[in-house]
């Protein structure tokens, strides 16, 4: 490839050319050249925003500047057919047989996930972007064990989930500078398939992950109308849902909605990043100390108040508002525990759709019934839009922490669930199965996060312990022991535990909370 600017640094393995072709990679640097120093401005704001945070200097709040757009009556655009009804989605990561799995589980729609669900190796990434293509022209097929897997006539609608605005590809670099992540993953996706989606009967749609501001979503906007304005294709086509999933964003719902307005169709409540957010910005204070990761459920007061005004604010506007992951799993060989875990997401769908969400997620294919069955009996139509509830958060209902226990036991918790999905993660595999919950990215940034937030603030246990260094590397090294002991020698050793052990010390013990766990980890492993 001699496309100037554009230097690829990974391996080109057979069938990568057909993605990684002149033109789409011509399309990729116009994006970047046009978009980069925006994302970057945007992330640097993120950067001002914490210092004035932990200075005490800001609090979380919503916008003074926008509030006409919170008093205005407006509604979003058209939302396709395709989306119209989306009482069940499935999410999970796009490697072949789970891509032609989703799409055959029943579920309404099909979330691929390039971000959290899956380590951005650069080989899972561009073997995604071939597996979505596939799926799109429908040529997708898989063969395992003298199985042959291959799409039903009739699929879930496909959306992609480009990654976060932080992460970067570096192995695909324009005038010398990594591109983004989430223009790498929209790009090459958009690219390859809009057309063809569109000749389906459907569309291009996107999830948007972990923005933080109205002016992160007015830049997917802007990048929207550019992508579609450089393929011919009529603007407002893109269709995308935003993952209300940071606390700065549960401040600003119906801002992203007005910036996004042409192009969006809904918001999602992503419950496990929020509360890796409302620890993260509200990390030195004291007084947002949140209890046992266990104890923090969808009940809680400062959740209910984040989910309660994402549905209203949603449906004022005439947009859906998805309910989030239940991560419970069913349990192969235990009719008990199984059984256990089916009435826990049935409690937490039959929750959701009462209070007025449009449709749910579920982690794996098992659980597309139960979800679609407790939907069925309470939205017999497509949504729920008649359904406002009557509530109006205020700032202390979103910041405050809720009561509940801290234990040597959610510590410990924490810290094995923190190594064994990093483990994972290192090994390529994003979406992890763990004590019969399926685990993404999320799950070890709340458990290594909050363990910072514990020592830095002087917390102490239920049991009058103090949570300091001493406590955190002695339950690191037990916890260690405990998953060689679990797993034997043999894929301890290969299993890159040991690795992933250093990595969440090194951040829990750390001076500075960093943003993102997947950052060091991403540069430590993959960005060679």
């Amino acid at each position: 490839m001699t496309i100037p600017g554009i230097t690829i640094t990974g391996p080109l393995n057979p069938g990568f050319s057909a993605i990684l072709t002149d033109e789409a990679c011509q399309f990729l640097g116009i994006l970047h050249r046009a978009f980069d120093a925006t994302r970057k401005a945007r992330l640097a704001a993120r950067d001002t925003l914490q210092i004035k945070l932990d200075s005490g200097e800001s609090k979380l709040d919503f916008l003074a500047e926008t509030a006409s757009i919170r008093s205005a009556p407006w509604q979003i655009g058209t939302i396709p057919a395709d989306l119209a009804d989306r009482r069940v989605e499935i999410t999970g990561p796009v490697d072949r047989k789970m891509v032609i799995n989703a799409l055959n589980s029943g579920a309404k729609c099909y979330m691929a996930c390039f971000e959290d669900a899956s380590t951005p190796a650069w080989e899972i990434m561009v073997e995604g972007q071939i597996n979505l293509r596939d799926a799109v022209h429908k040529t997708i097929t898989f063969e395992d064990k003298g199985k042959t897997y291959t799409l039903n006539e009739s699929t879930a609608t496909l959306i992609a989930r480009p990654r976060g605005w932080h992460l970067l590809e570096k192995h695909f670099l324009v005038d010398g500078e990594p591109i983004a992540g989430a223009l790498f993953d929209f790009g090459l996706y958009f690219f390859h398939n809009a057309k063809k989606l569109i000749e389906n009967g459907s569309g291009p749609y996107f999830y948007l992950p972990k923005m933080e501001h109205y002016l992160e979503a007015a830049l997917w906007n802007d990048i929207f109308v550019f992508a579609q304005s450089l393929l011919k294709i009529p603007v407002g086509t893109i269709k995308a849902t935003v993952l209300i999933e940071t606390l700065p964003a549960a401040f600003q719902t119906e801002e992203i909605l007005w910036a996004l307005r042409e192009h969006i169709v809904a918001l999602n409540c992503g419950r496990w990043d929020y509360i890796f957010s409302f620890i993260k910005r509200q990390r030195t204070n004291a007084r947002a100390v949140l209890p046992d990761r266990a104890a923090v459920n969808m009940t809680v007061p400062f959740m209910r108040a984040y989910a309660l005004n994402t549905i209203r604010t949603c449906h004022i506007h005439g947009a859906y508002a998805m309910g989030g992951m239940s991560a419970f799993i069913p349990v192969k060989g235990d009719d008990v525990k199984n059984a256990a875990a089916f009435e826990q997401v049935k409690a937490d769908k039959t929750r959701e759709a009462t209070d007025g969400h449009d449709g749910t997620w579920v982690a794996h294919p098992g659980l597309v019934s139960v979800a679609m069955e407790v939907f069925n009996q309470i939205m017999p139509g497509p949504n729920q839009l008649i359904k406002i509830p009557d509530v109006r958060p205020t700032a202390v209902d979103l910041t405050t922490a809720c009561a509940g226990p801290r234990t040597m036991q959610g510590l410990t918790m924490n810290i094995n669930v923190g190594i064994g999905y990093m483990a994972s993660w290192l090994r390529g595999q994003g979406a992890a199965p763990l004590h019969n919950l399926m685990e993404d990215a999320a799950t070890a940034e709340i458990s290594r996060c909050q363990i910072w937030q514990w020592r830095k603030t002087g917390t102490k246990l239920d049991s009058g312990e103090l949570v300091d260094a001493d406590m955190i590397s002695a339950t690191v090294a037990q916890q260690l022991e405990v998953w060689r002991m679990d797993i034997g020698d043999n894929f301890f050793h290969s299993g890159k535990y040991n690795e992933a052990a250093t990595l969440m010390l090194d951040m829990m013990l750390a001076e500075t909370c960093a943003e993102f766990l997947t950052l060091p980890a991403y540069d430590q492993y993959f960005a060679q």
